[in-house]
């Protein structure tokens, strides 16, 4: 991506590009093809045809994000450029600190989403060349059909996944890291209730029939790629980041071409064993990962007939190892340079690791990579082709920036009259917002808009402290406690 491509003419007439084919197709069949004026009805209906069909098929490129509230997609060329996209909200079921979606409505989201973004982009089926899945890192659970298993007090069996930022798993995540197991050094010395241990052992101790009930434990962009392409090999990215996988067990399969689907090797036994959760390595670790991949390796046979009928696009189209959400675009961040870099750091494999990512949404990530491990207290990692290949990534943030700000709105005891006057004046209560900061600043004469808060400061750890404190319980309690 750091280097500048050589992309499609932009000058070649298309027409041009077709007529002749035509032509030379109209003499061979018909002496008389040319005898036509070109004021002609024939002729025009013929001019009219080709000038609105393009001269070669296109090639797109498909990319699936699905984030807290919904799902996008995007089309893109091969230079990266953006030719159209489209979005589809998703549901989600929030009880105190259990937070809860359904696997079915998000694919039926996806699909929605991925149709749209065709339609806009004028972009048949047979122009998509290869599909990407990114998503938050929340847990699927699901039985040997495929079908979904609860994981909600309610027993509602749509409401099979446990979304990232729950934290009923909060005493498990204390137990775990009670036994101070050496693959914690690997996260920053301990495990958040954000991450996937926590939340099984959650479920093994509050729900034993849907424990025994679950085939596969998946991370969500995992069980994306899977439902796409019935391949259940899992990604080093989620694996490492989420699951405590130790990535770097892979280390000599790098650039090995059986690399595409390697054999969970990295799975720590006694870790999954200490906290109770033994029956997980059972089958050589099938309800948790049997195979890995590196991001972006093909998967099985690409769509399955269903799954590309369902989404519109044709079977066998390739799709590749999933990313999580803020890790797809850490790589987007990391490989880009301004025109005026390329030549200088195109092969310059240190110049990444003097780069900062940070990747906001309901929550913000902050990442870094290295050629070295690095350990600090705290800090998430170090994960081994985490994000890019070859490279150790630590990772850092916090669970509510932009939900943070819709909680404010939303308990703000002028919340009600500035939707209203939003309604009134036929747009979006942040975009009335963003008017009224521009007022502010101009009246104040501040630089920009930042400055008025030069002055206020934000404790940001209404959901806990993700690092360096690790203390996931954060301002919300005393929030809770002063509601009641």
């Amino acid at each position: 991506m750091s280097g500048i491509r050589r992309g499609w003419s932009d000058t070649t007439p298309l027409i041009r590009q077709q007529q002749q084919p035509h032509q030379k197709n109209r003499s061979a069949t018909s002496p008389s093809a040319h005898s036509h004026s070109i004021s002609s009805p024939l002729f025009l209906e013929m001019a009219a045809a080709i000038s609105s069909s393009p001269a070669t098929p296109r090639t797109a490129f498909l990319g699936v994000d699905v984030g807290t509230g919904s799902a996008r997609a995007g089309l893109f060329d091969e230079k990266g450029k953006l030719l159209g996209s489209a979005s589809s909200p998703i549901q989600i079921w929030k009880e105190g600190d259990c937070i809860e979606q359904s696997s079915t409505d998000i694919w039926h989201a996806i699909c929605s989403a991925v149709k749209s973004a065709c339609s806009l982009a004028k972009v048949e089926g047979e122009e998509v060349k290869g599909i990407g899945f990114a998503a938050t890192c929340s847990l699927v659970a699901v039985d040997a059909d495929g079908s979904p298993v609860t994981v909600s007090w309610s027993g509602d069996s749509r409401r099979n996944i446990i979304v990232w930022m729950d934290h009923r798993a909060v005493k498990q995540a204390e137990k775990i890291n009670s036994r101070n197991s050496p693959v914690l050094q690997y996260c920053g010395g301990s495990v958040s209730p954000e991450m996937q241990p926590p939340k099984l052992l959650w479920v093994k101790e509050n729900l034993q029939e849907s424990w025994s009930m679950v085939f596969r434990w998946m991370d969500l962009s995992d069980w994306l790629s899977y439902r796409a392409t019935g391949d259940d090999t899992r990604s080093l990215c989620t694996t490492v980041c989420k699951w405590t996988y130790l990535g770097h067990a892979h280390m000599q399969q790098m650039n090995e071409k059986d690399s595409r689907d390697m054999e969970a090797c990295g799975w720590d036994d006694d870790f999954w064993e200490e906290i109770g959760l033994g029956d997980l390595v059972e089958g050589h670790h099938a309800k948790i990962g049997r195979s890995v991949a590196f991001p972006g390796h093909g998967l099985g046979s690409g769509l399955t007939p269903t799954a590309a009928k369902e989404l519109g696009l044709l079977a066998g189209t390739p799709v590749g190892t999933s990313l999580i959400d803020a890790h797809a675009g850490g790589v987007g961040v990391m490989e880009s340079l301004p025109k005026t870099d390329c030549e200088a750091e195109e092969n310059d494999n240190e110049a990444i690791c003097h780069r900062m990512v940070l990747v906001c949404g309901t929550s913000t990530c902050h990442m870094a990579v290295s050629r070295d491990k690095l350990f600090i207290p705290g800090v998430w990692g170090p994960f081994w082709s985490a994000m890019i290949p070859e490279y150790w990534l630590t990772e850092g943030g916090q669970s509510a920036t932009g939900a943070l700000l819709d909680y404010i709105i939303e308990n703000h005891v002028a919340s009600p009259r500035l939707a209203n006057r939003a309604a009134s004046r036929n747009t979006s209560l942040f975009l009335l917002l963003n008017n009224m900061l521009e007022s502010m600043m101009s009246e104040m004469q501040c630089p920009f808009i930042a400055a008025l808060t030069e002055d206020i400061h934000v404790l940001p750890d209404f959901h806990g402290n993700r690092i360096y404190h690790c203390d996931e319980t954060g301002l919300r309690l005393q929030i809770q406690k002063q509601k009641e």
